[in-house]
């Protein structure tokens, strides 16, 4: 992947979708200050280089547990017993292509991976263990925390317009 130039203009962009990806174009190009078209143009390339992903919505869960119930967020930490780059790597792919997976992240120190994970109830939270972690002769250790109120929940990525100016 090539790595692209950003000026201010596109890290006011990557800010503005950042905190709210459903602007209309108009409305994006007024608050960066730039016609319609430009901003068009650069999102795309944005997109195009790979610095946006995906678009997703992100639910209220207080709202959505009033439609389909109460779910179960676990913060997981894993310890492998072997860490070479094809058992890191291994179990990653595996938690990764799992949907009650919501992130993972290799740590270090302490345990191999933390994960956030979601499932419907305790008996749906038992079988995502056996399905990823009990069935799995390389995990060592499992230990995980069960979250009783989510405080604060959030995606941005720390962006400063400034940066571009020191580093050019």
């Amino acid at each position: 992947m090539k790595l692209i130039d950003l000026d201010s203009i596109d890290l006011l962009l990557l800010s503005q979708l950042q905190r709210d990806a459903s602007l209309s174009n108009q409305d994006l190009a007024a608050q960066v200050h730039t016609s319609p078209p430009t901003c068009l143009r650069r999102v795309k390339r944005l997109h195009d280089a790979g610095l946006i992903e995906r678009q997703i919505a992100i639910l209220n869960p207080q709202l959505v547990a009033q439609v389909v119930g109460h779910g179960l967020t676990a913060i997981v930490e894993i310890t492998l017993d072997r860490q070479d780059a094809d058992a890191l790597l291994s179990f990653e792919n595996r938690v990764a292509n799992d949907d009650a997976v919501q992130q993972c992240y290799q740590v270090s120190p302490g345990p191999d991976f933390v994960l956030v994970v979601h499932a419907l109830h305790m008996p749906d939270y038992q079988a995502l263990t056996k399905r990823l972690f009990t069935s799995d002769a390389n995990v060592r250790n499992v230990k995980a925390f069960f979250s009783i109120k989510r405080s604060k929940f959030g995606a941005e990525l720390p962006l400063s317009p400034g940066a571009v100016a020191a580093s050019a």
